[in-house]
């Protein structure tokens, strides 16, 4: 007997009517983590909340940690897409280091302004579902893609390593604020001093 295929659906295969109900899922669980936290929801409020049968939702997503490392990772995109659209505007600073600087400044303060998202990215990262590893590797991308994007003086040579750096660097000390290893300040300061020291070679005269 073929063993059934129980991967969840990709996106890029999905209907306009199946997107729908995607986006729904996820919306759903956002207000819920916001609401009542990680540890507490579950994949039935979800179901409830979103008007998607549960046994549908999993079609979507293979499961809880899944569908939360795709909906921060949908989050996330967005902050990020807010983020580059500012620093690539006139009023952005000169030089490279100043504009990476407010990027992560910019994101951190993000998630300061709702906790129990940056409590939810931390909780993710930790999954072993091969799913949710998927969308944060698919983050991972985006952090890459949107600091290249701020950071045209950075040469080709390292446009692989820098931005590396910066987000384990943003990732680390994101997550040691959530888990109350430091201050907020604190990690901010320490995120500033790696980044000027990583990029200060690289302004542009």
């Amino acid at each position: 007997m073929s063993k059934v295929d129980l991967s969840p659906r990709p996106v890029e295969a999905m209907s306009p009517r199946q997107l729908e109900r995607r986006r729904n899922l996820i919306a759903a669980a956002l207000s819920l983590v916001n609401e009542i936290g990680v540890e507490r929801l579950q994949m039935k409020q979800v179901s409830e909340r979103s008007g998607v049968a549960l046994g549908t939702a999993y079609r979507y997503f293979s499961s809880k940690d899944h569908l939360l490392a795709a909906a921060i990772t949908d989050w996330h995109r967005l902050l990020l897409a807010d983020i580059v659209a500012e620093l690539r505007g006139p009023r952005a600073p000169a030089a490279v280091a100043d504009r990476v600087v407010r990027f992560v400044n910019h994101g951190m303060r993000a998630y300061q302004r709702q906790p129990q998202l940056a409590h939810l990215l931390v909780s993710v990262s930790a999954s072993t579902d091969p799913f949710a590893s998927e969308a944060l590797h698919s983050m991972a991308r985006a952090d890459r893609e949107a600091l290249l994007a701020v950071m045209p003086d950075v040469p080709p040579s390292v446009q692989d390593v820098v931005p590396h750096i910066v987000g384990n660097v943003w990732q680390g000390e994101l997550t040691a604020w959530v888990t109350g290893r430091t201050t907020l300040r604190d990690a901010r300061r320490r995120l500033e001093d790696v980044v000027r020291l990583v990029l200060t070679p690289y302004h542009a005269a």
